[in-house]
């Protein structure tokens, strides 16, 4: 098992490195209205198409000491850690699930989706309906293909994963918006019943960088919005990667 694992744990991430690299085209260009199919990536600075060879995961960024070879401007550093990113998620995705297909592919949408709409609400408070839509469609396609059984079950989490924290964005508008409602419907959709461990570390997450941001700025901190999409893919990240084993250690404690 261990030498196949191996290999697999490795296409996996190589895999993620290319799937990060689209990633980041669409977290650019979704929110903006453009299409992902074309045309072909352009430097940001003076609009020259980007080479084949430039465009490589990680490694061009490296080579060109983060700068674009046409003009010399600057390359932001979140391409190659996006890249690494979903690459690290994938590789642990199918050595964590290993030896479940159903769940390995609704893992590697999963995370996809989380870093997405992470980079989109990290630089423009949007988490974009379109690739949400997306990530329900594949999901629904996966679990009905070869797992349909677990369909009720995943319907009812979306439904109180998104129930929830609807009731909350009501309470708190400042705080959250009916896009992370929305994440957390799909979060349900892809996690089960294991989307409880998740929002519980999203919530956790999120008020720990609240109380210490109003620790270190006062009042003041209040009137600072902080997207809150960002703790939600790291709870769904603890939910894909952990929440079986979170959710048994529960129910065997206080069963």
């Amino acid at each position: 098992m261990m030498t196949s694992l191996a290999p697999a744990a490795v296409f996996a991430f190589v895999g993620g490195l290319m799937a990060g690299s689209f990633t980041t085209v669409v977290s650019h260009r979704v929110p903006r209205g453009e299409s992902v199919v074309g045309p072909r990536s352009r430097c940001p600075g003076c609009g020259t198409q980007i080479a084949a060879y430039d465009n490589v995961p990680v490694f061009s960024w490296l080579l060109l000491r983060g700068r674009s070879r046409c003009c010399n401007e600057r390359i932001s550093a979140r391409y190659p850690v996006t890249e690494l990113v979903l690459a690290a998620l994938y590789a642990a995705t199918v050595v964590v699930l290993w030896g479940e297909l159903a769940e390995i592919l609704l893992g590697l949408v999963f995370v996809t989706t989380l870093v997405a709409v992470t980079v989109t609400d990290l630089e423009q408070r949007i988490i974009p309906n379109k690739v949400l839509l997306v990530a329900t469609v594949l999901g629904l396609l996966i679990a009905a293909v070869f797992d349909p059984g677990s369909l009720p079950q995943r319907a009812i989490a979306a439904a109180a994963a998104g129930g929830g924290l609807f009731l909350v964005a009501l309470a708190y508008p400042q705080g959250m918006g009916l896009g992370d409602v929305k994440l957390a419907a799909v979060m349900g959709l892809f996690l089960g019943r294991n989307v409880a461990p998740a929002l519980i570390v999203a919530l956790l997450a999120g008020s720990i960088v609240g109380a210490a941001m109003i620790a270190r700025h006062g009042a003041q901190a209040r009137k600072q919005a902080i997207p809150f999409g960002p703790f939600l893919a790291l709870g769904g990240v603890v939910g894909i990667l952990a929440g079986d084993s979170i959710v048994d250690w529960y129910l065997s404690t206080f069963s």
